[in-house]
């Protein structure tokens, strides 16, 4: 019952309250070696990523040439500043994320759709494998109309070839990005200092080329 529960969306209005202090967080990527924290490039694009567990979503985004950083946090809920336990007691609407700034010159848009596409299930709703709940929940939260509309155009040919795999339909959110709040620092490359950890990341087997 209390996992059934936490599929479904809270109302606004039922929503943990959260707090105005923001959660502090490292100053340096420990990967890669650059702020968290903007201003960035102006040559980068930056975009918020949902593929389940954020663990194992932003260790295969930072890995990616033309990524110039990552971080993990919470996105598209209604609880301001949530701490993790928040966003795990299904109460603040979030969703797990990545925000991945590129460089779009060495990491066209496309080719990191096809990455997140491939990298996880985008037709299990509220879920990602076993793990269930809204945070788990696949999306693309763009920050332009030329990035919407690629998205868009990308998640039906990925879905077209779901169907002809006999799958089931796409079920990502894609919207304009909303509101990114960090993860706690333990979260931030939670892989590159748990190399051991928990992933979380499986994908449908089907090609997008």
């Amino acid at each position: 019952m209390f996992a059934s529960a936490k599929t479904i969306m809270p109302d606004p209005s039922q929503a943990l309250p959260g707090r105005d202090r923001v959660m502090p967080v490292p100053d340096r990527h420990l990967v890669l070696g650059r702020p968290l924290l903007p201003p960035f490039p102006a040559s980068c694009q930056s975009m918020l990523v949902g593929m389940g567990c954020f663990w194992g979503a932003e260790r295969r985004l930072w890995s990616l040439p033309g990524v110039w950083v990552t971080a993990v946090g919470y996105a598209g809920g209604f609880t301001p500043n949530p701490t993790y336990e928040e966003v795990c007691s299904g109460r603040t609407g979030h969703n797990e994320v990545v925000q991945v700034v590129f460089d779009p010159v060495e990491l066209p848009l496309a080719a990191l759709l096809r990455v997140f596409w491939e990298s996880h299930d985008p037709t299990q709703g509220m879920r990602q494998g076993n793990d269930v709940g809204t945070q788990y929940r696949s999306g693309l939260y763009v920050t332009n109309a030329e990035m919407r509309q690629t998205a868009l155009d990308s998640r039906q040919a990925y879905g077209e070839k779901l169907a002809a795999a006999g799958l089931g339909a796409i079920t990502t959110e894609i919207i304009d990005a909303p509101a990114f709040y960090y993860a706690e620092a333990y979260h931030q490359q939670y892989l590159a200092r748990n190399p051991n950890g928990y992933c979380g990341l499986a994908g449908t087997g089907i090609s997008c080329g």
